[in-house]
């Protein structure tokens, strides 16, 4: 979340970053200065009333030594009502502290100032494209029908066994999805990223560190019995390792690699751009995370576009990077760059990735600091990205490589599915 430095230092600045994201910012700001105001002479009374508490309790013992009981009463009655006054001003206090808190964490990220101006996806910048296209049958099937023609993947059991957006893997389909899922963990750890096996299920607590809660509560799975969060992506768990955590300066960057099943109940989605692996409740994904210093945490996030990139391009894929506008990008990124490949049945581009600076967003609400030269310390900066999502990548790649002959499998994925062709 934003701190409120940042919020008051700036007013007319705050406001005109947040109106990118399209957020009228302006009245919640004023209601957070009037709260913070408010908090700071609550603050400044209660320090006063238990100092004035502090000062008449060691003066009854002096007075009772003196043998003047009447006026040691007097002050033990002035002590009881100095503690009254106390609680009560401790107990306002925390109503206005939540309030606060409940208004800032409404407030999104402030997008960095190379973000497009723009609201939907059509304001998107192209920052790279390439045209890697292949040539495929007259008659091209999209991957859903390749997938029954294959019987790789199976939907309508999917349907019986959970619901739609839970599909099947089989076979062929099932040893690709583990080729992928080792051969992005296998290229993250070559970059030097440790890899990491987190639990799928998340507590309130990391919800709320990450930014999912409370914006996000409606697109994820609830396990009510015991207030547990299905994980969205692997983000939420890895990057919470660090919450309450100060780090040395010279640890960082921390960089950490994980595969999660991920759970998105994506309310509200039909249509054409919902068929096959175009968009499910439950899809599988490689992440990669950092914790950088502040000074570094662009240059951590070009690097890790340039790996993800590196990834997507040794599939043989066509492929384009968009920087995301503001009105596009995610309440807590401060910077993202979408991946997008080429569907060569479909004649649409697939999101497939994307890598986010958040700046301090998410380690103000993590509490994730790092100790600078000064021994003072400091919020860090986190970022993450997709490295990658397997549904539009196994859709891509389903139908840009299928033949007369079958589906010919990427030179570079061969090693681990131990299969050239699925015929």
């Amino acid at each position: 979340m934003l701190t409120i430095k940042q919020l008051r230092d700036d007013k007319a600045e705050a406001v005109r970053r947040l109106q990118k994201k399209g957020v009228d910012a302006a009245p919640i700001i004023e209601r957070i200065e009037l709260l913070d105001d408010k908090r700071k002479a609550l603050q400044a009374e209660l320090d006063s009333c238990l100092a004035e508490q502090n000062i008449a309790a060691k003066q009854i013992g002096a007075l009772m030594g003196k043998g003047l009981r009447d006026e040691a009463e007097a002050k033990k009655a002035e002590v009881a009502a100095l503690k009254s006054r106390s609680a009560q001003l401790q107990e306002e206090s925390k109503v206005v502290n939540d309030e606060l808190q409940a208004t800032i964490v409404t407030l999104p990220n402030f997008p960095a100032d190379i973000v497009p101006e723009g609201r939907t996806a059509e304001d998107n910048v192209v920052v790279k494209l390439v045209e890697n296209y292949t040539e495929i049958p007259g008659e091209a099937l999209p991957h859903w029908e390749l997938a029954r023609k294959y019987d790789i993947i199976d939907f309508d059991l999917g349907v019986k066994l959970t619901g739609a957006g839970f599909p099947v893997y089989k076979g062929k389909g099932a040893r690709l999805q583990r080729a992928l899922i080792n051969y992005f963990l296998d290229c993250n750890t070559k970059a030097g990223y440790q890899e990491v096996e987190p639990p799928i299920m998340v507590n309130e607590a990391s919800g709320f560190g990450t930014g999912q809660l409370p914006d996000k509560e409606g697109q994820m799975y609830h396990v009510t019995a015991d207030n547990y969060y299905l994980v969205p992506t692997a983000e939420v768990p890895v990057t919470n390792i660090f919450r309450d955590v100060i780090l040395e300066q010279s640890e960082l960057p921390v960089k950490m690699t994980a595969y999660t099943p991920c759970f998105r109940r994506e309310a509200g989605s039909y249509g054409k751009d919902v068929r096959g692996l175009n968009r499910l409740h439950q899809f599988d994904k490689v992440e990669i995370v950092q914790v950088s210093h502040p000074e570094k945490s662009y240059e951590a996030l070009d690097r890790m576009v340039e790996h993800v990139e590196s990834i997507v391009a040794s599939l043989g894929l066509p492929y384009r990077i968009l920087r995301l506008c503001g009105g596009d990008m995610s309440f807590t990124s401060a910077l993202t760059y979408d991946f997008e490949v080429y569907s060569e049945a479909q004649k649409r581009w697939l999101e497939v990735s994307s890598v986010s600076n958040f700046e301090s967003f998410q380690a103000n609400r993590l509490k994730l600091r790092y100790r600078d030269d000064n021994r003072k310390t400091q919020l860090a900066h986190t970022l993450n990205g997709s490295s990658l999502a397997l549904p539009r990548i196994v859709a891509a790649l389903l139908e840009n490589n299928q033949t007369e002959e079958g589906i010919r499998i990427p030179e570079v994925l061969i090693p681990y599915t131990g299969f050239d062709f699925i015929k």
